[in-house]
């Protein structure tokens, strides 16, 4: 474990900020282990949000550091990635001269993960400043501008090194505070990409107050309301986090997972070509 980092959304810069509305990611990161992180486990207990954004990274050989760390941060707008941007230093040069000034700008550290994220926003706000990071797109935008930035990535790669490319792994995740968007993608004929689950029932299941605590078989002594009690509500997780397998849906390989403002969650295919190395972006 080569950090951590949690984005969760309030409206607390709204409420003291006249040009902001809606809510807007407050940011910790921290390149310690999270288990010895006293701030962090304080956080937690004490902390709630209708939105959340959490890693724990694992390097691919970038340095161990704060801004290193995951979840990245453009305005309202925040982004994370589980895997590798195969043959990154090839293209890093490249990747960055398709970023808006800003995008650019606001690349603190110097993984993958943060340039795609800056490309992510630059596809979405089609090159705005940081006055449109703080603006509210579709969902259909997100997932486009997403896949863009997937295109982009091939591209590269095809331009650069041709057949030499290397597979990527390309778990990739945005939200609004709203919305969101996750893709679970690897650009390989057969090979799986990383694991990456959804679910609509674990939150319950992991509030001590319901029925269903993950830990044991036994009675939850702590229970004091009913599951169907909880309210709508989406998890995203590389792994399931309860021990109830059904409570979890897998990604299909290469597919997309939206989920609007009122929760209603929708799964869609990214049509690739892996002879070609494309993506059809209108698909």
């Amino acid at each position: 474990m080569d950090g951590l980092g949690v984005a969760w959304y309030t409206d607390t810069a709204a409420d003291y900020s006249s040009p902001l509305s809606g809510p807007r990611p407050a940011l910790y990161k921290s390149q310690s282990p999270p288990f010895n992180d006293f701030n962090f486990r304080s956080l937690c207990s004490n902390t709630e949000s209708k939105c959340v954004f959490a890693h724990i990274r694992a390097t691919s050989g970038s340095v161990v550091t704060q801004v290193n760390s995951h979840p990245f941060v453009f305005g309202r707008h925040t982004f994370m990635h589980n895997g590798v941007v195969s043959n990154f230093s090839d293209i890093r040069r490249d990747l960055t001269d398709l970023l808006s000034f800003d995008a650019y700008c606001n690349v603190l550290g110097t993984t993958d993960s943060e340039h795609v994220a800056a490309l992510y926003i630059t596809n979405l706000t089609h090159h705005g400043t940081k006055d449109t990071w703080e603006k509210e797109y579709t969902l259909e935008q997100m997932r486009a501008a997403l896949i863009k930035t997937v295109i982009e990535v091939l591209e590269l790669q095809h331009k650069k090194l041709g057949a030499k490319a290397a597979p990527n792994s390309l778990n990739l995740c945005a939200t609004d505070g709203k919305k969101i968007v996750a893709i679970r993608f690897r650009n390989h004929e057969s090979e799986q990409p990383p694991s990456l689950y959804w679910s609509e029932f674990a939150g319950s299941t992991l509030n001590h107050k319901y029925p269903g605590r993950p830990d044991d078989d036994s009675v939850n002594q702590e229970a004091t309301k009913k599951a169907e009690e909880h309210g709508r509500h989406t998890i995203v997780a590389s792994e399931p986090t309860t021990h109830d397998i059904n409570e979890w849906h897998l990604i299909n390989r290469n597919c997309a997972l939206l989920v609007d403002e009122f929760g209603t969650e929708t799964e869609v295919p990214i049509h690739y070509d892996a002879k070609f190395n494309t993506v059809d972006p209108s698909a």
